[in-house]
């Protein structure tokens, strides 16, 4: 299959390409210069300080070019300096920079909102607020929901992430290192068991059934606000759902006067071959989150949902300073446009073909994959003790580590996930051509093939 851009549009080369260790000597006196003055809470996964980026290659200080398979943790995702984003943030910067929605409002925030209302699950009356972060939407959803139903209790699910605020960490299910030490936290949070079919072998009934229970007899559904879902789990592993699971926790909600948010921070935005990822279950949530790849690489989130609920907050009750900034708003509107120029949603699927194939092959070779997972350009595999694949499953973060430092060094950049940190998933660019894919699943043979000799 053919590229979906033309190569004569890249800026970069489309290629991998090594010239010196990695990091290299530029990379090491900036990392030199970034330990005395940046604390090491803000950590990165590989030190190789990043000069230009353009598709799905990223190029250092040294020149080193790397396949980009993380896309910022799924912010790239139709492409690193994309030229219609460019363009459009271009022209926005020479007209408006800032003036702030809340007193003096701007075309390109109504725009986005409209956008968004045409694009989320559900053919309902619709309104969004536009934030910053992904965290800053899903306090902004739990403060709606709460002023919405009256009610102030918070349910999530194991294995969730939901970011690094008070509330945010609160919610999360894995502590270290996203809340160790910096309690105390936001109370009226309540975690349920989820579906994670590689483990618990349930149904989606059955899984529905145990989540259900226990919120009824832990909390009780008279007293939950919201009930907060990544419809595929990001941090946790890309954990998807058994089928039918996600419509009967939906079902439920409505029934009790629940507000159901789905938060599609990393899987939204055409990542999985829909807009938004609770297409594919069936799903019109009351509240859907934006971010990451909304705005192709500029900061904007965005809470999306049915208006009587967003309404419920009083004038002045939502907002911020830089909440739905015209710059980051123009860009947000070019990536739609994007999406739809060049067909993007279709190669989601050919990203998914390319790369679950490519994986399933690995697998045949290798018994520490246990399972391959996912859907459109947001796909995962989890590594298992070796022998332990059909039977306890146990985690092999140790096998994670060495393969993405492995990966690293050959020129492909790879995240780790999951609770446990035994998932290596794959947030390519939608972009990102078969060649390159293709070129990295090579590298991460050769790495699984030095760790199992």
């Amino acid at each position: 299959m053919t590229d979906t851009i033309p190569t004569a549009d890249f800026t970069v080369p489309q290629e991998r390409k090594i010239v010196t260790v990695i990091p290299g000597p530029a990379s090491d006196a900036l990392h030199a210069r970034r330990l005395a003055v940046v604390p090491v809470g803000v950590s990165s996964a590989l030190p190789v300080y990043i000069a230009r980026a353009n598709g799905a290659i990223l190029v250092d200080v040294d020149g080193n070019q790397f396949i980009d398979l993380g896309a910022g943790i799924g912010v790239t995702t139709i492409g690193h300096t994309q030229s219609g984003v460019v363009e459009a943030a271009t022209e926005q910067l020479n007209a408006v920079t800032h003036t702030l929605f809340t007193i003096t409002p701007y075309e390109e925030y109504v725009r986005v909102a409209e956008l968004l209302a045409e694009h989320t699950p559900g053919t309902f009356a619709k309104k969004t607020m536009l934030a910053n972060s992904g965290a800053e939407a899903v306090e902004n959803a739990v403060k709606i929901a709460r002023k919405y139903t009256r009610r102030v209790g918070v349910a999530v699910l194991e294995h969730a992430y939901h970011g690094r605020t008070n509330l945010t960490m609160a919610m999360n299910f894995k502590a270290a290192p996203y809340s160790t030490g910096f309690g105390p936290f936001a109370g009226d949070v309540y975690r349920a068991p989820n579906s994670y079919p590689y483990h618990d072998g349930l149904s989606g009934a059955e899984a529905a059934k145990r989540t259900i229970d226990y919120l009824e007899k832990t909390v009780g559904s008279y007293d939950l606000a919201c009930l907060v879902v990544e419809p595929i789990q990001g941090e946790g592993g890309f954990v998807i759902p058994a089928e039918g699971y996600l419509p009967a926790l939906q079902a439920w909600c409505t029934e009790k006067g629940i507000v159901f948010v789905a938060d599609e921070i990393q899987s939204g935005m055409a990542r999985t071959g829909a807009y938004f990822a609770s297409s594919h279950f069936g799903l019109e949530p009351d509240l859907v989150l934006s971010a990451k790849g909304i705005a192709g690489g500029l900061p904007l989130a965005a809470v999306t949902g049915r208006a009587e609920i967003m309404d419920a907050a009083l004038p002045g009750g939502l907002g911020g300073t830089f909440g739905g900034n015209p710059v980051a708003a123009a860009a947000a509107i070019a990536v739609f446009g994007e999406i739809e120029k060049h067909g993007l949603l279709a190669e989601a699927t050919r990203v998914e073909q390319t790369l679950s194939t490519g994986l399933l092959e690995l697998q045949k070779k290798y018994d520490i994959i246990g399972d391959v997972r996912g859907i459109g350009a947001m796909i995962a595999i989890e590594l298992v003790q070796p022998g332990t694949g059909q039977t306890t499953k146990e985690p092999n973060s140790a096998a994670v580590t060495a393969l993405a430092a492995h990966a690293a060094q050959n020129g492909v950049l790879v995240l780790t996930a999951g609770t446990y940190g035994n998932v290596l998933r794959f947030l390519p660019s939608l972009t990102i051509s078969d060649a390159l894919l293709e070129d990295a699943l090579g590298v991460l043979d050769a790495g699984f093939a030095s760790l199992t000799a």
